[in-house]
């Protein structure tokens, strides 16, 4: 009987090794997935979203400028 014991310690401490590094392995792959990720955008030159949004407030607030010169043409060549 205590043979029998060992041997089913034996198998749970074999399988708890084995989900460690069935774990490890996932979190490497995981992580060699965004890496690689990561260098496939930045190879396609998209920008972020930090900067999509500055830009599109640096257009708009030309466009608010541009407008406002209009007007003040418009007013001027009225005189």
């Amino acid at each position: 009987m205590q043979a029998r014991g060992k041997i089913f310690d034996d198998i749970s401490q074999l399988m708890t090794n084995a989900m460690g590094v069935a774990q490890g392995a996932r979190e490497e792959a995981e992580t060699a997935m965004k890496s690689m990720m990561d260098r496939w955008l930045a190879d396609r030159d998209f920008v972020t979203r930090e900067e999509f949004d500055a830009v599109r407030a640096m257009a708009q607030k030309a466009r608010e400028e541009n407008e406002a010169l209009k007007a003040r043409i418009e007013a001027l060549e009225g005189k």
